[in-house]
């Protein structure tokens, strides 16, 4: 009898990327935990991964490597294995390894961890795949939390609709031209040994947080993204370059406040607020003001669509698809450095409030964000709040502590208390 051969996917445009790009040196991976407010239950766990996972079946994929794209397919292996943490997260996925599972879970103590490759989904996605899980968790421990609030319902099946490629979707006629942005400030320094990462995570209060942004004129985002380019802005000048280049951040955005979409996979574009010194030199108020017109002038429909179909065209073109994969994965890593690399500083990401059913919420005390590693020895920056807590993390590979020091002094002196915690 012939052997029925599981159905195969077609990877979104930032699926192509993502899994062209791992490597030993950049790991698209990042990661989110909770910490309970009890010690995590290992069995019970493991039967609330095995009971969410089909209900995921987005996240229950491996990769496979054609001859001019890799592809996704159903993982039939057995797994994902609940496992004790590590010391250093995000490590990068490595295909043919670990039953070629592309997610992971982790626990120790009380803190619950999950950490996702960038190819199968963004933030919001796995933040929705998350919340499920603890939700099965705890009725696995005989607490009574219902569906609903963000928890879907695992004895349903799963919506087509989330396994939408929706950057295909919303693709227009109109692409972005590409363009080449001017080198930036690379923030870059001492690389450590592999595989040394470097975490550092800060703790703060939101409604003074929000309190300060405000008294600012600026979201949130806008207001840490801000703080992020004026101690960047600092370093550079310490440093006493040649040339004062320009700090420029990439700041994720969510493209499904802009377009309707159930998809769970990866619906997110990038946007570059910064300044340039050689303008001449800005106050604090001025940064806030030049971030927060920034992004309000390049958040609409218009442009983000403009860039979706740009993506969504080079994965399509004739001559790209049928350059070999050996050839296009080189192609891709010089083109990811040229255009996504140098042009940045460093990466600002706030994932946004995680929000619970109220049954749910006695359990859990705090929630983190990690991403990994860069392809380059910098720190990338990323944040979520649970509550009134907003932990605010810096991970990199690089031996200094120039910008998440710096970074956290600037907040306790606008009167933020910041805890710190980190494996250095």
């Amino acid at each position: 009898m012939r052997k029925t051969q599981p159905p195969w996917y077609k990877m979104n445009s930032a699926a192509v990327l993502y899994s062209a790009l791992q490597s030993e040196k950049y790991s698209a991976t990042f990661r989110f935990s909770v910490l309970m407010t009890e010690p995590v239950d290992a069995a019970a766990l493991q039967r609330a991964v095995d009971r969410t996972m089909p209900r995921f079946p987005g996240f229950a994929m491996r990769i496979r490597r054609g001859a001019f794209w890799h592809y996704l397919e159903p993982n039939l292996a057995p797994g994902p294995f609940v496992k004790e943490d590590v010391s250093d997260p995000c490590q990068p996925f490595r295909f043919e390894e670990d039953n070629h599972w592309l997610v992971r879970f982790y626990y120790y103590g009380r803190r619950i961890s999950i950490e996702v490759f960038h190819a199968l989904s963004d933030g919001t996605g796995a933040i929705i795949f998350f919340r499920t899980l603890l939700a099965v968790y705890l009725r696995e421990l005989g607490y009574a939390i219902p569906n609903g609030g963000g928890v879907l319902d695992v004895d349903a099946p799963p919506l087509p609709e989330e396994l939408e490629d929706a950057y295909s979707r919303y693709a227009g006629t109109h692409a972005k031209k590409i363009s080449f942005s001017p080198r930036a400030f690379p923030n870059t320094g001492t690389p450590e040994p592999f595989y040394t990462f470097h975490v550092t995570m800060g703790f703060l209060p939101v409604d003074k947080l929000h309190a300060l942004a405000k008294e600012n004129g600026a979201s949130i985002t806008e207001y840490l993204a801000a703080v992020l380019i004026s101690v960047l802005l600092e370093q550079q000048r310490n440093r006493k370059s040649y040339r004062q280049r320009p700090v420029t951040l990439a700041v994720p955005v969510n493209l499904r406040a802009f377009f309707s979409t159930q998809t769970l996979g990866n619906f997110i574009t990038t946007i570059s607020p910064g300044i340039d010194p050689e303008m001449g030199e800005y106050s604090f108020p001025e940064i806030v003001a030049q971030v927060h017109n920034y992004m309000k002038l390049h958040t609409n429909r218009q442009e983000l669509r403009s860039t979706i179909t740009q993506n969504v065209r080079l994965t399509q073109n004739p001559f790209v698809r049928v350059i070999p994969m050996s050839l296009k994965m080189l192609l891709m890593a010089k083109s990811y450095r040229i255009q996504a690399v140098n042009p940045y500083s460093c990466t600002l990401t706030n994932v946004g409030p995680f929000r619970v059913p109220d049954e749910m919420a006695p359990h859990i005390e705090t929630m983190e964000v990690i991403l990994g590693q860069a392809v380059v020895p910098r720190p990338h920056c990323a944040a979520i709040s649970y509550g009134n807590t907003m932990e605010i993390t810096f991970a990199g590979t690089q031996k200094q502590t120039d910008t998440e020091r710096e970074f956290f002094r600037f907040l306790v002196r606008q009167g933020i208390p910041v805890r710190i915690e980190s494996n250095r």
